[in-house]
This record gives C-alpha cells, sequence and structure tokens, in this order.
C-alpha cells in the first residue's frame, strides 16, 4: 500500500474512543469514526513503517449491528457516530471498551457494567451551533460539523437528542439572518460576523437561554431577533437573550462582550432536588437527568461520610460539592475558573448551605495551602485527566480514600497506573451513559489506600 491507494475492508475491531482498524493484505489500517463489522472503501492517507492511516470514502456495506437511523441528520453530521446502533449494543460496546483498558492495569477491580442514560434521546441541555455553509458559497446554514470536515457545517434543524423547542429556535435564527444576507464568519480569512448559537435549558425547569455569538465586523441591532424569539410556539419559556462579542481567532465560544439583550442573567436547574442558577458561561453536564445517576453513584462510592472534610478538585459551579455537603462536616471545592467559583457560592447560598467552601485557583497550586486536610479526595478533572505535578500532591495528601469520575476513560487509566504504584488500590467502577448514540462514557471509580484495606 501506499499513500493515496484506493482499498476495501472490513473494521476488525474498535479501541476507544474512536480508532477503528481495517486488515487489508494482513496490514492494519487505522481508520476513524467507524463501527466494528463495516465494509468501506478507503483512501490511505498516511504510511508510516508502523502506522497506515485510511480515510472512509464509502461505507459499500453497514456493520450487522446496525439499523435505520432514527435522525434525517445521521451520516451527515458529525454529531452522533452510534445512532445506528441498537441502544442496548451501544451500552455493550462502551462498556466493553471501557474494561477493555482496565485490564491494562493487571490488577483485580470490581467492575459494575454500565448504567443506562434515562433518555436516549432528547437528554442534551445545551447545543453549541455554528454558522457556516454545507458546501463552498451555498446558502447560509446552521448546526453541526459535516462529518469528517472542519468547514462545511450541516442545517440540523431536525436533531433527536435535544427537544424540539432547540429545533425551533435554530429554525428561526436561521431563517432571520439568512433573509437579511448577513454573512458567516469564515475561519481561513477571519471575516463575518456570524460565528455561534448556544442554546441552553432547564430540563427540570423548562427554561431557555439562548446565546448569538458574532464578531464585531458588523453593528447590528438585534431587536427584531428577540421579538421574533418571543413570538415562537415553545413548550418551554425563553429566559434570556444573550449577544456575546468574540474576535478570537479560535474557532470557540468566547466572549470579549456580553450582553443582556432579554430577560434575566441566569436560567435555573434543580438536580438532585438542589437548585442552581446557570449562566451563558457556567458549566454544567449535558445531560441532567444522566448527571442524576452519576453523581448518586459517586455520593455512594465516597461511602460515610460523617463529621469528615471532603476535598472536590475541578468541582466547576460546585454540583458534586453541594451534594456532598448535606452527608458531611466540610466541603472544599477547588475551581480554576473563576466565574465557576462564584456561581458555586451563589448556588451553595441559594441551597442554605453553609459548610461549602469554595477556592478560585490552579489545583497545582492551591492544594498546597489547604488548612485542612481532607479525609476523602473527589477527583472530576477534564478530559486530559490529572496534571502529572497536581497527581504527585494530591497523592502526598495520603488520605485513604480517592473518588475518580472520568469522562477519558484512557486518561483515568493513566493516572490509576501512578496512583497504583503509589501504593493505591482500584476497588469498585461503574460507567454512566452520559452521552447516547456517541463514543463518550463516563466512569466512576473508588480507589482505596493498600493500608486501609487490612
Amino acid at each position: 500500500m501506499k499513500k493515496n491507494d484506493i482499498v476495501e475492508g472490513i473494521v476488525e475491531k474498535i479501541e476507544f474512543p474512536n480508532k477503528g482498524y481495517v486488515r487489508v493484505d494482513d496490514q492494519l489500517v487505522l481508520v476513524k469514526n467507524t463501527i466494528q463489522g463495516q465494509k468501506l472503501r478507503l483512501r490511505i492517507t498516511k504510511k508510516r513503517r508502523n502506522k497506515i492511516e485510511g480515510k472512509v470514502l464509502e461505507i459499500i456495506e453497514p456493520s450487522p449491528i446496525e439499523q435505520s437511523a432514527s435522525c434525517k441528520h445521521f451520516g451527515k453530521c458529525g454529531g452522533c457516530l452510534y445512532q445506528s446502533i441498537p441502544y442496548e449494543k451501544q451500552l455493550e460496546l462502551k462498556s466493553n471498551m471501557v474494561k477493555e483498558l482496565l485490564d491494562t492495569l493487571n490488577t483485580t477491580y470490581e467492575f459494575e457494567g454500565i448504567v443506562a442514560s434515562p433518555n436516549p434521546y432528547e437528554y442534551r441541555n445545551k447545543m453549541e451551533y455554528s454558522f457556516g455553509d454545507e458546501y463552498k458559497d451555498g446558502p447560509l446554514a446552521l448546526g453541526m460539523h459535516k462529518r469528517g470536515s472542519f468547514y462545511d457545517i450541516v442545517t440540523v434543524n431536525y436533531c433527536c437528542i435535544v427537544d424540539k423547542d432547540f429545533n425551533r429556535i435554530l429554525g428561526e435564527v436561521l431563517k432571520h439572518f439568512s433573509e437579511l444576507s448577513i454573512p458567516y464568519y469564515r475561519k481561513r480569512s477571519h471575516e463575518g460576523y456570524l460565528r455561534h448559537l448556544v442554546v441552553r435549558k432547564g430540563i427540570k425547569t423548562n427554561e431557555f437561554l439562548i446565546n448569538l455569538v458574532t464578531s464585531s465586523q458588523l453593528e447590528l441591532n438585534h431587536k427584531t431577533l428577540v421579538k421574533k424569539l418571543r413570538k415562537l410556539d415553545l413548550t418551554g419559556k425563553i429566559v434570556s437573550i444573550y449577544h456575546t462579542i468574540n474576535d478570537s481567532l479560535a474557532d470557540a465560544v468566547i466572549s470579549d462582550e456580553l450582553h443582556l439583550l432579554y430577560g434575566q442573567e441566569y436560567y435555573t436547574e434543580e438536580l438532585l432536588n438542589l437548585k442552581f442558577k446557570i449562566s451563558p458561561f457556567s458549566f454544567f453536564q449535558t445531560n441532567v437527568l444522566g448527571a442524576e445517576k452519576l453523581y448518586s453513584i459517586v455520593r455512594e462510592y465516597v461511602g460515610d461520610t460523617k463529621d469528615k472534610v471532603i476535598c472536590d478538585l475541578y468541582c466547576g459551579t460546585g454540583t458534586i460539592t453541594q451534594l456532598l455537603a448535606s452527608v458531611a462536616r466540610k466541603v472544599i471545592g477547588i475551581e480554576l475558573i473563576e466565574e465557576a467559583v462564584e456561581a458555586a457560592k451563589q448556588n451553595a447560598q441559594l441551597n442554605g448551605l453553609d459548610n461549602c467552601e469554595f477556592i478560585a485557583g490552579d489545583v497545582l497550586k492551591v492544594i498546597d495551602d489547604l488548612k485542612q486536610k481532607p479525609d476523602i479526595i473527589v477527583i472530576d478533572p477534564p478530559r486530559d485527566g490529572v496534571h502529572p505535578k497536581a497527581l504527585k500532591k494530591i497523592i502526598a495528601f495520603g488520605v485513604e480514600q480517592i473518588v475518580y469520575v472520568s469522562c477519558k476513560p484512557t486518561s483515568l487509566v493513566r493516572d490509576l497506573k501512578v496512583f497504583m504504584e503509589a501504593g493505591y488500590k482500584v476497588g469498585k467502577v461503574r460507567c454512566v451513559d452520559m452521552f447516547p448514540h456517541t463514543v463518550h462514557v463516563e466512569c466512576v471509580v473508588g480507589i482505596q489506600r493498600k493500608e486501609s484495606m487490612k
């Protein structure tokens, strides 16, 4: 095989999160975003001594485990790779991939399987849509990136993983700016106005927050858009409409300026009988009902907390911190983003919790200055896991019990090896499917110091 060769083969195996391997002439070709059993036509894109990579040109035959997908955008949209797989089979695949990674630790542990999402459809409470076009110089589009493309956008106005109100809001915004012929922001030339539309919903409260993200290259009055959105026939209620100005070169939702166009500064959500005020840039789990399952497992794994001090690292807006506060003497939450910490403090006050302390700063630095040594540590780090230096400092506390929440099992396994080398044992592991129809999965791991196991 040479670069640019066109070949065919069947996907033999999948490694987390999306690495498929196709055997061609006794060699394995790495092809991302595929499903085991698919017969593919590929173009060889990279050829090295120990690694061959390819790109899918055509799915010649679907996998035997596939069926018709519910969403009309499936295949074009890059959002839901697994939607053609029956949901029970999705759970089995994710569970098996996580266990396969954990087994590389060569240790005994109790694997408790995977917990299904309460709703496999219409579960997301947040979507970040992009403006663009589906093909070069095509009409304005608003939605998700086309599968395998950095530039092309698919309008996803019939998306199945959000409720129908999201689709109605998307459709109205797209229609409004299409009629005005407003240009979208082009990532190559950095010219244009429309960048993103962020829609957030309180699943329990049915409240919507809408955030239009643009560059500063035009000055538009958005009063007409606000009126149109407020007149929409929705099952929920729009409580906030924002306009964010973002001139960053990065293709991300970043705020240079934030303007409230209508309503209040936040929407509200409820999770395990606690209330949360959520602003445009607050982090909050995208699957609320799934988060209730996830956090209940965290509380279960933490176990007996009477008269104990718990440290919640990477606490975000303090959801886990507050859920544990009712069963602990004190909970200390640490988070890098100051806005999230302020939101955590407000939410703790809203819920009448006076034994929560929130500290803004880098975990790597803040844990050096903790006045109280924790009895239990809960870790819920970013996708890439815990910084190696921070990991050493966490281990240095010598706590008997750690609960690790991970959204990326490969990072989790890497960090677990370090804990094991430092004298800790992996106890129970349970997965939670927070993201149905995608390759992603959350894991909760109970970790104990070996001395405390005697």
